[in-house]
């Protein structure tokens, strides 16, 4: 008999082969979302408000810890492709589908942002023409990406994170010199009282506080670093799950250098502007262009140093939009045609994956466009990215901490989530406007994910200088401030989650697909009897790693409302399998077939050779 090969997902393409090692997953994972908008919005924050913003990499321990040791277990013993490939393990079809189409939206809105601003800043500082920096960003990014797939993005984004990094260091350097050294600066910026101390006030309406910086930011980072599909498909990319695990790891160093660089050059910015700056001069419209500007003024003797700044600013933007294109392709791909094609051969899927990437490159350029026609409601994309990123976290944690959470109740909270998430956002937005004065209130922030504090700065500048009274009612929770958006919203997806799941009847454990549920809430209730941790399905095990499932075939299988229904073919594969490589002594084909069943729902290849 002939070989059969059914490949659903270009696993070259979407994962790389499940090939890659650490160091260049951990830096793509650093690069992904170090896009142009924070290395141009970091800085000024830090020149504006001070080094209280460095706060935020307290956040970081457990915003790398928690998916490193929880999601990146869950996700990779599951072989997934797509991180919504699990909703639908989870809970059912439906769910996998409202959480894809929530992500495309998410992401499509933020890459016409991340593309167009860096292009923005460049011409008004410059008068590089816009729509032409616009374009070559744009192409470049789509054909390289569409080309070559996750493994040229991948190595892209490594080149493109040395590039930022020397980029940023050399304006430090430079300018930290014509300051007249670091002391210098750092003297200016205690008397400028740039340097923030530790601020405990417990307020969640306070835009900056301890509280805000190193708890709010542990969900940001976790919408950002645990269920992103961006990063998850990072993770799915390394060749063991100890690898996936080692470069969280390895990038809580690079993320804090990435913070230290970026408050740096603020304070570098502060030393040599003083409370003089750019834009009160009127030498700049906004703050996005001040950074720019800055860099210009510092290397204006220095030939071909402003290209580096500038390469820089590029890399950070084609860094994460190429990862926006590849992740992208992968998910409409998984989610929304393969169920419809699951015959598709090897080279009609790559094909399509790679029509998918350059689709979405045109996509990116039809939002750069709609983004130059906002104006002032640019601040606006970026609060709905940041919108959406709670709720899809909420959704996930729902689904892996509380086994008895049902596909309704993740539905009916995953709503509840998105729409808690705009009607403070819009709220926000309309109490602004129907104020006389154009000053925004305190949470214009919304701008949540990826580190992005521009608008931020742009949306609490002159309110900085007046007290104003503390808003009541409405209007203080129109005022949260942005760095609690994330937790705000997931939560609301939790609650409003379990309590229908509760009325509509929570699942059983015979119900749940195994190794979907991280056994967390069996170790909190460890104290209960074990048929009372039975009802409240707290005995789950989390699944086996893949090399050790070689006696137990963990099966995943087709779903149907209530949970998971097994394959019969299942078992009549596998030993046929068994069978064949009994015959053939080859144990290790044995142990990656077992560990991979003909119907599982991330199906990879499956050869079936007679003897």
């Amino acid at each position: 008999m002939s070989d059969t090969n059914i490949l659903f997902v270009p696993q070259e393409f979407l994962m790389a082969d499940r090939s890659m090692s650490c160091l260049p997953v951990s830096l793509s994972l650093l690069a992904t979302f170090q896009s142009a908008v924070a290395i141009l919005g970091a800085p000024s924050e830090v020149y504006t408000f001070g080094t209280q913003y460095w706060f935020l990499g307290c956040s970081y321990f457990l915003g790398l810890l928690i998916p490193a040791h929880v999601f990146i277990p869950v996700f990779y013993r599951l072989r997934l492709s797509s991180a919504y490939e699990y909703l639908e393990l989870r809970f059912n079809k439906t769910v996998r589908i409202c959480g894809t189409v929530t992500f495309i939206f998410q992401m499509v809105i933020y890459m016409g942002v991340v593309l167009y601003a860096p292009a923005l800043a460049l011409n008004a500082v410059t008068g590089f023409d816009l729509w032409g920096a616009v374009l070559a960003m744009g192409l470049v990014c789509t054909l390289y990406t569409a080309l070559g797939g996750l493994k040229a993005v991948i190595w892209t984004d490594v080149f493109q994170t040395v590039v930022m990094f020397a980029g940023q260091l050399a304006v430090i350097v430079v300018g930290a010199s014509q300051a007249g050294g670091i002391g210098e600066v750092w003297r200016k910026a205690v008397n400028g009282s740039r340097i923030a101390g530790l601020d405990l006030n417990p307020d969640p309406l306070e835009r900056h506080t301890f509280w805000t910086l190193g708890v709010g930011g542990v969900f940001l980072m976790l919408a950002l670093y645990g269920v992103n599909q961006a990063q998850v498909q990072r993770y799915l990319s390394s060749r063991t799950e100890k690898e996936a695990v080692m470069s969280c790891y390895v990038v809580f160093p690079c993320q804090q250098i990435v913070l230290c660089l970026g408050c740096l050059m603020g304070l570098v910015m502060f030393a040599r502007y003083g409370e003089d700056s750019p834009l009160d001069k009127g030498y700049v419209k906004t703050n996005d262009q001040m950074v720019l500007y800055f860099v210009m003024d510092v290397f204006r003797d220095l030939p071909g140093l402003p290209g580096l700044f500038v390469a820089c600013l590029f890399s950070g933007a084609l860094s994460t939009i190429s990862s926006a294109f590849n992740s992208l392709a992968t998910v409409t791909m998984e989610d929304l045609i393969k169920p419809h094609f699951p015959n598709m051969t090897e080279s009609k899927a790559t094909l399509l994956s790679k029509g998918l990437a350059l689709a979405y490159g045109l996509v990116c350029l039809a939002m750069a466009y709609i983004a130059s026609i906002m104006g002032s409601v640019l601040q606006a994309a970026f609060s709905i990215f940041g919108m959406v990123g709670g709720p899809l976290l909420g959704l996930f944690c729902l689904g892996m901490f509380f086994p008895w959470a049902n596909p309704i109740g993740a539905v009916v909270g995953l709503v509840a989530g998105l729409a808690m998430a705009f009607w403070i956002g819009i709220g926000s937005f309309v109490m602004r406007m129907s104020h006389s004065t154009p000053v925004p209130p305190l949470n214009t922030t919304a701008l949540p994910l990826f580190d992005n504090m521009t608008a931020t700065v742009m949306a609490t500048l002159a309110s900085a200088t007046t007290a104003k009274p503390r808003p009541t009612g409405v209007e203080a929770l129109y005022s949260l401030s942005y760095l609690w958006y994330s937790a705000h919203n997931s939560t609301t997806v939790v609650v409003v989650g379990l309590i229908v799941s509760f009325l509509t009847g929570p699942m059983k454990e015979k119900d749940l697909t195994p190794g979907t549920v991280f056994p967390v809430m069996g170790t909190l209730l460890f104290f209960l009897p074990e048929r009372y941790r039975e009802k409240l399905c707290c005995v789950t095990p989390l699944a086996q790693k893949p090399k050790e499932i070689n006696t137990q075939p963990y099966q995943m299988a087709k779903k149907d409302s209530n949970g998971a229904a097994y394959c019969k073919d299942d078992t009549l594969t596998e030993d046929k399998e068994t069978e064949s490589d009994v015959a053939q002594t080859e144990d290790e084909d044995l142990e990656t077939r077992v560990a991979l069943p003909s119907c599982q729902l991330t199906a990879h290849t499956v050869q079936e050779t007679a003897l």
